[in-house]
């Protein structure tokens, strides 16, 4: 794992609607009914994770090159073999259907999140990234995110989402679901927004369609998970949106309920993370 510090059509549904409050649950012990799951790996879709193909010219470059680069940018990098960052768009040997998103907003170059955080995430390594508000990294997980879900085999009738983001709140779920539904268009690609304090059936019947993204707050979600309305059979990609504020608001437990749900674990932060969007491959 690293940490990167710095400043054709689809079975699926609509997108997730109305007003309400963040997770938690009001009574007794949120997932109490949920079990761990002991999946028999044969009988799930066997799943890609590793589509990163380093450009030429990233590989090109001198280690004295890419120090000065992280320098500049401010990255600090710790971990294993972790990748070059990219200094171009275009270095990040993006698809198509994802570059096109990217030349229409007229950006000039990637935030260092996204620079460094491009080549862990498309590379299938776990990752803590650790950036400021603003600096793009809800991008820096989105965009491997929607390469990843396009390498899997569609969705089935039952299955539920194959990326999972946890956000502490509706108001930043909402505005991940957002940016989520922009990029997804291009590949046709379903998102939700899961949330507390709004009325249940929409969000159900969008899980219930089939969604490849779902952004949900975890008392809503576990809520869904415990009543059947939706599984993490199919996740592969989970991301922790601010996980450290999540953990300051003693979310923990329904964290760990929500991840012994999918296919294999997530080795979780220290509260002390700092500002926080990882994207764990699960493997």
């Amino acid at each position: 794992s690293c940490s990167s510090y710095g400043g054709g059509p689809r079975f699926g549904g609509s997108r997730g609607g109305g007003g309400g409050g963040g997770g938690g649950g009001k009574f007794g012990n949120p997932g109490e009914r949920l079990r761990k799951k002991h999946w028999n790996l044969d009988e799930l879709p066997k799943f890609e994770k590793n589509f990163y193909q380093q450009h030429a010219d990233v590989a090109r470059r001198s280690p004295q090159e890419v120090e000065q680069y992280r320098r500049t940018k401010v990255i600090t990098v710790k971990g294993r073999e972790c990748p070059n960052p990219i200094t171009h768009f275009h270095e990040a040997s993006f698809p198509s259907y994802v570059m096109e998103v990217i030349n229409k907003q007229n950006w000039t170059e990637p935030t260092p999140i996204q620079a460094q955080g491009w080549p862990l995430a498309l590379s299938g390594k776990d990752m803590v990234g650790i950036a400021q508000t603003g600096s793009g990294k809800t991008l820096s997980y989105l965009l491997p995110a929607i390469v990843h879900i396009n390498h899997q085999p569609f969705l089935e009738r039952g299955d539920g989402p194959i990326c999972l983001v946890l956000a502490p709140t509706r108001e930043l779920a909402q505005q991940v679901q957002q940016v989520a539904a922009e990029y997804g268009r291009a590949s046709r690609l379903k998102s939700t927004c899961i949330y507390g304090g709004a009325p249940k059936g929409p969000q159900i019947r969008d899980l219930e369609r089939g969604v490849e993204i779902c952004i949900a707050t975890p008392g809503r979600l576990i809520d869904f998970l415990e009543s059947g309305k939706t599984n993490l059979r199919r996740c592969t990609y989970l991301v922790l949106d601010e996980a450290d504020r999540m953990l300051d608001m003693g979310f923990e437990p329904q964290i760990r309920k929500i991840v012994d749900q999918i296919r294999v674990g997530l080795v979780f932060l220290p509260p002390n993370a700092g500002v926080f969007s990882g994207n764990a491959h699960l493997s």
